[in-house]
Parts: C-alpha cells; structure tokens; sequence
C-alpha cells in the first residue's frame, strides 16, 4: 500500500500548531478548494492521530472524489480497519458517479462478503451503478437483497428499483414495482411517466398522468417532451395550455421542448410565441434555451433570428457554437462558418467532431482544397480527434469539387463522383484509419488512377480483409 505523504506544500496557508483536534479538522475540510490543500490537511489528520473518525474519512474520500482523484479516495478509505456502512456507501457512490460503475459493485461484493452490514442508502447506489454497468443479472440479485434484508418497503429503493427496469427496457417489471407501491411520493409518479414515455407508452403514461395526485413541473413537462419526441406536437401544446391554467410554472426544459416541437412543425409564428413567453416570464437564454432557439430559427427560415440571439446570449456552451456553424453552412453562408470558427477558438472553446463536420462542410462547397486540409490536419494532428465517416466524406467531396479525382479516376473527363460514389470512397478512408492529409491522397493516387471505382468498392466489400493500402 501507498504510504501517504505529509508534507506540507509552502503555498497553502494552514497555521503550524502543536494541537489539531476533529473539530478543527472538519472546518477546513469544509473551506478546502483544491486538491493541495486537501493533501495537508490529510497529512495533519494523520500526524495528529485523527485517522480513527470515521467522519473526517469519508469527507477525505468524498472531496478527492470530487477532485478527479479516485485513487487517493481508494488509498484512504483501504486504510480503515473496519468501515462504517456509511463510508462503504459513500464510496460505492463515488465509484459510480467519477464513471467507474464496475468498480462500485465489487467494492458492494466485498462489503457483503465481509459481512459488513448494509442499510437503505446501500441499495440505490448499487442500482444506479447496475443501470451505468448495464449488470441487469447484478440488479435483479441486488432488488432480492433489499428484499431479504428488510428495506423493499422504503420508497426511495422502490424508486431506484423501478428506475432501474424502465431504464433496462424491462417495461413489465418496472410496472410491478411501480403496482405495488403501498406508499408513491412524487418521485415514484414522475419516474413511472418518464419511463414509460422514454419506452414509447405513452397512453398508458397518460393513464398515469391524469390519476396524479399532485402534478409537478417535472411530471408535466415529461409527458410534454414525450408528445414532442413520438411527433404528436399538437398534444404537446394543448397539455401546455392546461399546464398554464393549472398554474404551474414551467422551467427551461418544457420551453425546449415546445421550441423542439415549432422545429417540427416548421412553425415559426409558434417559435416566436414561445421565444415571447419566455422573455416576458423571465427566462434567461442560457445555452440549453438559446441553442434550442437558434437550432429552430435556422430550420424555421430565420437566420437573422437564430444570429440575434446568439448575440445575445452571455454564456455559451460547445452545442450553442456547434449550433450556429452548422446554422450557417446550411445557409450558404460559407465565409460566416470560417469566421465563426476562429472566434470560437479564440474564446477558448475547445472544437469536437460534430464542429468539424461543419467546417469540413463548407470547405467542400467554397471548393477550397488548401484550406479544407488545413482544418482537416488541425482536427487530427492539433485536437487529436478521429475522423468519423462524415468527416471522410467531406473530404471525398472537397476532392471531387476540385476535380482532383476527375483526373485519376476513369469516370469521364468531365464527370464527378456520384453522391453513393462519395459514401463509398469515405468508408474506405475510414475503414483504413487514414488520418493523415498525406495518407489519403496516397490513398487516392493510388487507387484511383488505374482502378475502377465501382470495382474497388465491389472487391473491398466482399473480398478483402486487409487495408486497400497494403495490398
């Protein structure tokens, strides 16, 4: 085992005294803000005996936790003789919640082959970590425990139970527990509709709905987004309209789904009503309500909208950036893409496949080989992303455009690739790895200048098990 260390890092200001009691101890746990300071107040719980209080450990384990360093928590929570329950559980969830749900139903393994006793917080951090794992065998032995051990009766492991079969898509099962609750809160009412909906139920969700003893935001905005996401819009408004006369307030993510639902019905008198509402009811258009906004201005025939409140918004996230790139190459509005590109990189906003996708995008259509290598080199070689299929295909067509291929490839002088050409050549590229600008012009040289299109696509998909390259 990793011994720990005491030193004292200079830059962390914890006064030196001879005494250093719990008391003291929990109060800077609790103004800790990093993981330096954390590592000195270990290092004085440790030199001052105080290693035994169960509560300073747990503290330890969930801030280091939360830090991003799991394996300190490990290392400090294996020094304990004999674990409360408590701080089994507490580190079950940390396992689960920094994504190492596997991890956490081991560590469970273990505390019930040490005999260690569980209570009703044990079991639904285990089920959620069976959801995360996709462990349904796991699952259903964890929901027979709870059972054997006394605390099937208590509503929040019911809860996390009936989650747990909707979210594993067992419908009938998930249904039992939800049937023969004696007790349901609002979470067991909510969980039940939202599943359901999640499965496609919604008639049955419905059912569940109006039989609701007391609706929350929650419940009505689930079964709203349900109607939205199985194309039943007007539903969707008409529930919205009850939900006003009820007088419940709805919250960011039922106005998302409303503006979802105008995309869909290309509405834009019905977008710009629910924009209006949420203005005048005060509504920040934070990067969920303005990405959702802008995607709908754009699709509803209103860029100029979709750029206004992009102005307007005061914090953005990646899919508010990636929103308005592809808003604009959609448009045609191919210098606006490229230059929407550079200010998001200079505001430290770190680009994903999906922005590139755009990029690329707009460098096949302004036909601009150069420049469409350059972002297709800087997404590999300076972000280090891999190309997916979309990305090859970009390429392929920048190619085409160019008429780079019309020279090689024995398709007539003045014939460019079929869109189904394209598809294939992209699978190639991709199917081979090639994330070199260098490689796939190989790539195309080589191929393309004596083969036949249809012929190599044919004989890669039938025949070959090896890269094309290294035939």
């Amino acid at each position: 085992m990793k011994v720990l260390s005491c030193y004292t890092p200079y830059n962390v200001n914890i006064p030196q005294q001879t005494r250093f009691c719990s008391e003291e101890a929990r109060l800077f746990l609790q103004n800790c803000n990093n993981f330096k300071q954390l590592n000195q107040i270990h290092a004085r719980i440790i030199r001052f005996g105080l290693t035994h209080d169960q509560l300073l450990i747990r503290k330890l384990c969930q801030l280091s936790s939360s830090y991003g360093k799991m394996n300190y928590s490990t290392l400090v929570f294996d020094q304990l003789t004999v674990p409360d329950t408590f701080t089994w559980n507490i580190m079950i969830r940390s396992y689960n919640t920094s994504g190492s749900p596997e991890k956490a139903l081991l560590l469970f393994k273990d505390m019930l082959c040490h005999g260690f006793i569980t209570d009703k917080f044990t079991y639904p951090f285990v089920i959620n970590a069976c959801i995360a794992s996709n462990e349904i065998d796991f699952g259903r032995l964890t929901h027979g425990l709870s059972v054997k051990m006394g605390f099937w009766s208590d509503v929040y492991v019911q809860n996390n139970m009936m989650n747990f079969y909707f979210k594993c898509g067992n419908i009938d099962d998930g249904w039992k527990v939800f049937d023969k609750m004696r007790v349901r809160n609002v979470v067991s009412w909510t969980t039940a509709i939202s599943r359901l909906v999640a499965c496609g139920k919604l008639d049955t969700a419905r059912e569940i709905f109006e039989v609701m003893p007391s609706k929350n935001v929650v419940s009505w905005s689930a079964m709203i987004d349900g109607y939205v996401k199985h194309n039943q819009q007007i539903k969707a408004f008409d529930l919205f309209e009850r939900m006003q006369l009820d007088n419940v307030r709805p919250n960011e993510f039922t106005l998302v789904s409303l503006i979802k639902a105008c995309t869909d019905l290309d509405s834009l008198k019905l977008g710009r009503r629910i924009h209006d509402f949420a203005l005048k009811n005060g509504f920040e258009l934070g990067p969920f309500l303005g990405t959702a906004l802008i995607d709908m201005y754009s699709k509803c025939g209103s860029l100029d909208d979709g750029v206004r409140v992009f102005g307007l918004m005061k914090v953005r996230n990646l899919a508010t950036w990636n929103t308005m790139i592809t808003s604009f190459g959609v448009h045609g509005l191919t210098n606006e893409v490229i230059a929407l590109f550079e200010e998001m990189e200079k505001a430290n906003v770190v680009p994903d496949a999906i922005t590139f996708v755009g990029v690329l995008s707009v460098c096949a259509q302004m036909k601009t080989l150069e420049v469409g290598q350059k972002y297709f080199s800087l997404m590999t070689e300076h972000y280090g992303i891999t190309p997916i299929l979309e990305h090859y295909t970009c390429m392929v067509e920048l190619y085409t455009r160019t008429n780079e291929l019309n020279e090689i490839c024995p398709l007539g002088n003045t014939m460019s690739l079929s869109t189904k050409e394209n598809h294939y050549v992209a699978e190639l590229l991709q199917e081979n790895k090639l994330t070199g600008i260098d490689d796939i012009d190989k790539f195309i040289n080589k191929h393309y200048r004596n083969s036949n299109l249809s012929e190599l696509v044919f004989d890669h998909s039938t025949i070959s098990t090896q890269p094309i390259f290294n035939r």
